[in-house]
């Protein structure tokens, strides 16, 4: 069953909420629904409590308008524009599931329309033999190059010769996939902090980002896989994909708020072009429809 966004939530409340503590606790329930955390709730509650006072706003319209300004707040966005006479190195992240190899074939077309650069397409997901192939088929649809060896090959080894392949031909853009579950997860930072590590020596001088794929559908599980990846290596920017779900992706709030991580781009469909930059202003709008 479809889950209702914020703004359908709100209207259903002002519909049978009481007044004063009564409305905002229910308003704190309704924000947890939307997959925004608890402590986020909580924030944004008191944050009506100092605009509107004990006894409460009077409409709908008022506390859309104050939540907007909030939550505008809270929302971070990162700018995926690249310098195309430097090498740039994205490193994808993500647990199984939430596109992650399918943003990375959305990502190599999006810097191919705008910025008319090639990428070269690293399968650093060893781990499965389905990864591979999938990544293959989207190199051969978009005629992109993709680096790759046998399954249960070494993935820092395979990002490493992509970066060698790349600069061998002249290629300003790797974009390598990662995996995204192993047999724990222990196992799966260490591999990740590996590439990472060799990744940061061998390319001293790249423009090099880590980019976690996160699933709008997925909510406070989404807000865990990015604790834990920032934890293991860094985030430096967030793909919310599956936002074509009527799941509103509430949690991007949480994650922006307490983790401080930004978004750059915003999945929306199953196209290649399927993907854009992350718009704060178009986030908040859509989350309170």
């Amino acid at each position: 069953m479809a889950k209702a966004g914020l703004g359908e939530r709100l209207k259903k409340l002002f519909n049978k909420s009481g007044k004063g503590e009564d409305f905002y606790e229910d308003f704190e329930d309704m924000l947890i629904e939307g997959d925004i955390g608890a402590s986020v709730a909580m924030e944004l509650s008191d944050k009506l409590r100092e605009r509107f006072g004990r006894k409460g706003p009077d409409n709908r319209d008022e506390v859309s308008s104050e939540l907007k300004t909030v939550i505008s707040s809270m929302i971070k966005s990162a700018d995926p524009a690249i310098d195309p006479g430097k090498t740039t190195i994205l490193m994808v992240l993500g647990v199984n599931g939430v596109g992650k190899t399918t943003s990375i074939a959305k990502i190599a077309d999006f810097y191919r329309r705008e910025y008319s650069i090639d990428a070269v397409l690293s399968a650093g997901d060893t781990f499965r033999a389905a990864a591979i192939d999938q990544l293959k088929i989207h190199g051969e649809r978009l005629g992109i190059r993709v680096v790759h060896q046998q399954p249960g090959s070494d993935p820092a080894a395979v990002i490493y010769d992509s970066i060698e392949s790349a600069g061998a031909q002249g290629s300003k853009l790797i974009i390598a996939d990662t995996a995204g579950r192993m047999h724990n997860k222990a196992n799966l930072v260490k591999e990740l902090q590996k590439i990472d590590k060799i990744v940061s020596s061998k390319a001293a001088d790249a423009d090099y980002r880590k980019i976690l794929v996160i699933d709008a559908t997925t909510g406070q599980n989404g807000f865990r896989q990015a604790e834990m990846f920032n934890e293991a290596v860094g985030i430096d920017q967030i793909i919310l994909t599956k936002y074509d779900s009527s799941a509103k992706g509430g949690v991007a709030v949480s994650i922006s708020a307490k983790l401080g991580l930004p978004f750059s781009f915003i999945g929306t469909g199953e196209k290649y072009s399927d993907l854009k930059r992350f718009s704060p202003d178009e986030y908040v709008d859509n989350l309170l429809l």
